[in-house]
């Protein structure tokens, strides 16, 4: 096990292997595994470009080498950071192949978010699209790395910038295949290594590195494309960013893949784009998110198409409510699933059969038998079906203890070994009902701010004399992030002049405040703790009375 990661015990990990879930297989033999059985099947379509099971297998072999070429070694940590493409796909499979360990950077994560990625991993090499919009990526990565003394090595998919390598033209200048196969066959990753670095979903000031091993997580894919009803004759739809687990591998690509079925790349989640693809493709199944969904069903685009192929369509990042489950239904013909996990390991879905009223309350119930589940109070006491409290896991996909972060075990686990997802639900036999975060994070359609990340940011205003951030709700998102601030004596603050400021900092976009309240001090309790409760209150009640106003 790679250097700072915390392994299964030795009795854990025998029993898994007994059982069968741990297969033996990493991530490329997944892919390898389907490219035999079917070679010439359609395995991913991006826009007009069609991809092969034969054409992956291929083209991540070429880029494979093409990675040992230039010095990457098995256990070299590379910061991931494109978009859903082609691209994207060769490269998490190339990487794997030669056990590099992709980490995975969403496009939307800005310098401040890549330094502490390329820091906290130790990272050799950064991977970068060109540009996106008016975001150039190529400048971003030759200012992170003068604060990067492990980065050796930028690649970039499209024109690389000077010091930079351009990843596509490392395909083309590939040896043949012959020598293809003499080079990898000295390069043999352990599938118990670890394969890849996702994300926590940042319950501390910036994200944790979460080291998921090639046996969890093709164990994790294959559960969750069981569960999703995943065979042949699958064509799942990508929207959200494949370099998240939910989109990666619960069910996601891998999960796709694992049982041989194709891939759509959808280029945005806009219903005038998605819709027509779903006909033109025979899409069986999407996966989305509430944002998404909520579009969607108030949008009259769907109607214009032939959805008689769609089966399914998943929700991921934030609970959907029941009525908009059942409108769904209703509306596009197909089930509603619903996914609740993380990127840690745990992962529950909504059985396809369950019964009428799982199907849409139910967060789910876990995806392997050997996933252990409890529920706890505030003592550490495990509390009856029924009783809210928080969950805590541990099995044989969900991690044992974060990358190179000690510090953090006694807080991320119990004594004995279990997780702790940091949500309040309630358990009813196997299934799990969400109640709400025990930590101080906004859910933004399934994205997650910290908000003492965006605090700290806040408090660098040289007008602030405080803040708080706070959840407000929101009709599409669920919630989004309102700032509460005193101000220094004498000082005025605008909304604008806050988001510049934050800006300035480089973070992402969707960490941003969208409101800003100014006001003359905080509720606090008696020990002087700030009572977000009582600001959460107080801005849903200013909103709906905005919101009455503007209707009368």
């Amino acid at each position: 096990m790679l250097d700072g990661c915390m392994p299964w015990s030795a009795d854990m990990a025998a029993r898994y292997r007994q059982r069968g879930w741990w297969e033996g297989i990493t991530i490329p033999q997944l892919l390898e595994r389907s490219a035999a059985r079917h070679p010439g099947k359609t395995a991913l379509v991006s826009g007009e470009l069609r991809l092969s099971y034969a054409d992956l297998v291929t083209g991540s072999r070429r880029l494979a080498c093409g990675f040992l070429a230039a010095g990457i070694e098995a256990q070299d940590r590379v910061v991931l950071q494109l978009p859903n493409g082609p691209d994207f796909v060769l490269t998490y499979f190339a990487l794997t192949r030669i056990g590099a360990i992709p980490v995975t950077a969403l496009r939307a994560h800005r310098h401040s978010e890549i330094r502490h990625f390329l820091k906290a991993s130790g990272a050799t090499a950064y991977v970068i699209p060109d540009r996106l919009g008016n975001f150039d990526y190529r400048d971003m990565a030759t200012e992170v790395r003068r604060d990067a003394p492990a980065l050796r090595l930028v690649f970039v998919a499209g024109v690389p910038g000077p010091d930079q390598i351009d990843l596509r033209a490392m395909i083309a200048a590939s040896p043949d295949d012959a020598e293809i196969e003499r080079w990898l066959a000295e390069v043999r990753p352990d599938p118990g290594e670890v394969a890849t670095m996702l994300l926590s979903g940042g319950t501390t000031s910036l994200s944790k590195l979460v080291p998921r091993t090639h046996d969890d997580y093709v164990l994790n894919a294959r559960l969750c494309g069981r569960a999703g009803g995943f065979g042949e004759d699958t064509v799942f739809m990508a929207i959200l960013p494949l370099g998240h687990n939910y989109n990666l591998a619960s069910p996601g690509m891998l999960g796709c893949f694992y049982y041989g079925g194709t891939v759509v790349l959808a280029p945005s989640g806009d219903a005038a784009e998605v819709f027509p693809l779903v006909q033109r493709e025979r899409v069986s199944v999407i996966a989305a998110a509430v944002p998404l969904i909520s579009n969607w069903l108030n949008s009259p685009v769907p109607e214009e198409y032939d959805l008689l192929s769609l089966r399914v369509i998943q929700n991921g990042g934030a609970r959907l409510a029941p009525e908009l489950r059942a409108r769904l239904r209703q509306r596009f013909g197909c089930a509603p699933q619903e996914i609740y996990g993380t990127a840690e390991g745990l992962i529950n879905m909504v059985p396809l059969d369950a019964a009428e009223d799982m199907l849409l309350c139910s967060s789910g119930v876990p995806v392997c038998a050997d996933d252990e589940i409890k529920v706890l109070d505030d003592d550490g006491n495990e509390v009856p079906d029924g009783e809210p409290g928080e969950l805590v896991t541990r099995g044989p996909y969900t991690i044992q203890g974060y990358y190179r972060a000690p510090e953090k075990q006694a807080e991320a686990f119990t004594p004995d070994g279990f997780y702790r997802m940091g949500d309040i639900v309630r358990k009813q036999g196997r299934h799990i009902f969400t109640e709400g975060r025990r930590k101080d994070l906004i859910n933004r359609g399934g994205e997650k701010i910290n908000c003492e990340e965006v605090e700290n940011l806040i408090f660098g205003h040289p007008k602030v004399k405080a803040v708080t951030l706070v959840a407000m709700p929101d009709s599409v998102f669920g919630e989004k992030a309102c700032a509460f601030v005193i101000l220094k004596e004498g000082k005025a603050l605008e909304f604008d002049e806050l988001i510049n400021f934050l800006r300035a900092q480089k973070i992402a976009s969707f960490k941003l405040p969208e409101r800003l309240e100014v006001v003359a001090e905080f509720p606090l309790s008696p020990v002087g703790k700030v009572l977000k409760r009582s600001l959460r209150e107080m801005i849903a009640a200013r909103l709906e009375r905005e919101a009455a106003g503007a209707a009368a």
